[in-house]
């Protein structure tokens, strides 16, 4: 009883509003506002009503999940009142830095823990949601628990966002106690944003159909984000293929499906019995799904992401979309010529991991063509990158590059080797030209033809 009391008592003391909160911002503030669901509602909304009469804030935040851009940056409409920065660009990211007020932080999602505590990259608050305090004077972070604990450890002050409809999320590191902050807001609770994943086109099912039958019962799954893990989970759950396991960036409802296909089992040699994510997305199915279930493992980025971890699990496959490929094997996924699209994530850690993993596999998908704007359709396997791409995936790194037309594996061939996989699996309206093209980069002769 005494603790209890000690407790309600520290609670009350610690208790604020969300506009008392935001009056504790002050001018050349750097704030972090949280990482994917746990991104602050109601302390932004605060901060919006008096954004512009400040000056020099930075607002961070890493793979944020919002159903709106932040308030304060519709409040505002300079840079020298607040600006904004992102580890992992999503769509409002993009709408800010279209708008130039939001940058993007080229990191490895891995490193990010590291960078926070370690590389003079001090936060003066971070505020972020969490569920209720149990009766141990604990809050669980959510189901994002990723670079979490590099922002706490950072951060000169911390104010949690309290929402009564944040999933309990089991795992690693996932309880801060009330003692280890500064300041509570009780919020009004609004249900955590969804990222419905859209509907497999026909393309997406066929890029599916060159990897499933390639994936062997008894693997270990990395699926991104899109239709395309979302077709590749739907067909892993039809098949004949057992006991697949998880170890993921992120956590979507492709996870789910694999679950009650009877197919999600957690039987690996390492964390044994778990779905182990940093970050999750998706719809209220996968957030209901987590809430204080067991099976699902939350767990730091540097542990997850880590290619020591990955390289330990027999069977790894990783599979992740990308924008665009050249004929040299160099990756871009994370930009669309000059502009900023997502950001590097874990892809070339998985890639790497999967790759040092005993009967481990990566793939990286895309559509041979797309549609320009003007109506002109442009292949996606290029000669070279266009400029302002950014090459993701080293030509070094890269394992498995799939099309709608096939699977090349680049890994372990040579130039003219890599040029002839790649013009294979491209549109056929683009091959004679790309050909042409390996001609005269001196990457392919037609007396060099292997296949």
């Amino acid at each position: 009883m005494y603790k209890v009391a000690n407790l309600a008592s520290e609670y009350k003391k610690k208790l604020i509003t969300a506009d008392q909160a935001a009056e504790m911002v002050k001018d050349g503030d750097r704030i972090h506002f949280g990482l994917g669901c746990g991104s602050v509602i109601d302390i932004d909304k605060a901060l919006a009503k008096r954004a512009r009469d400040l000056r020099d804030v930075e607002i961070v935040s890493t793979v944020s999940i919002r159903e709106r851009p932040f308030e304060t940056y519709l409040a505002t409409d300079s840079n020298e009142q607040v600006r904004f920065s992102s580890a992992h660009f999503n769509t409002h990211d993009r709408r800010m830095n279209k708008d130039g007020r939001c940058w993007y932080i080229p990191m490895m999602f891995c490193e990010l823990p590291f960078l926070w505590v370690n590389n003079d990259c001090e936060i003066d608050i971070a505020m972020f949601q969490v569920a209720p305090m149990d009766k141990h004077g604990n809050f669980n972070l959510g189901p994002q628990v990723a670079d979490m604990w590099g922002v706490i450890k950072s951060a000169k002050k911390i104010i949690v966002e309290v929402n009564e409809k944040m999933p309990i999320a089991h795992g690693y590191q996932t309880q801060l106690n009330l003692y280890g902050i500064d300041y509570v807001v009780e919020g009004s609770n609004t249900p955590l944003a969804e990222l419905p994943a859209k509907e497999p086109t026909e393309i997406d099912k066929k890029i599916a159909s060159h990897i499933v039958p390639r994936i062997k019962s008894h693997s270990t799954l990395q699926l991104g984000i899109g239709s395309l893990p979302l077709c590749i989970g739907s067909m892993l759950a039809e098949s004949d293929q057992r006991n697949i396991n998880a170890h993921t960036e992120m956590f979507t409802d492709a996870y789910v499906d694999l679950f009650d296909a009877g197919k999600l089992t957690g039987n690996k040699p390492i964390d044994k019995g778990k779905a182990v994510y940093t970050f999750a997305g998706g719809t209220k199915r996968l957030y209901d799904f987590i809430d204080d279930n067991p099976i699902c493992c939350n767990a730091p980025v540097d542990y997850v992401n880590n290619i020591a971890t990955v390289s330990q699990i027999k069977n790894f496959v990783s599979v992740n979309s990308c924008i665009q490929v050249d004929l040299y094997g160099q990756v871009c996924s994370e930009s669309a010529g000059h502009q900023q699209i997502s950001g590097t994530g874990g892809q070339l850690d998985f890639v790497l991991g999967a790759y040092q993993s005993e009967g481990g596999q990566s793939f990286l998908c895309t559509p041979s063509t797309r549609m320009n704007a003007d109506g002109r359709m442009e292949s996606l396997i290029s000669p070279v990158l266009p400029p302002g791409a950014i090459v993701t995936t080293p030509r070094m790194a890269t394992n498995f590059i799939v099309t709608e037309y096939g699977a090349a594996n680049l890994k372990g061939k040579t130039t003219w080797e890599r040029a002839e996989l790649l013009i294979n699996i491209a549109h056929p309206d683009f091959r004679d030209q790309l050909i042409k093209d390996a001609e005269r980069m001196g990457i392919w002769k037609r007396s060099s033809k292997c296949l």
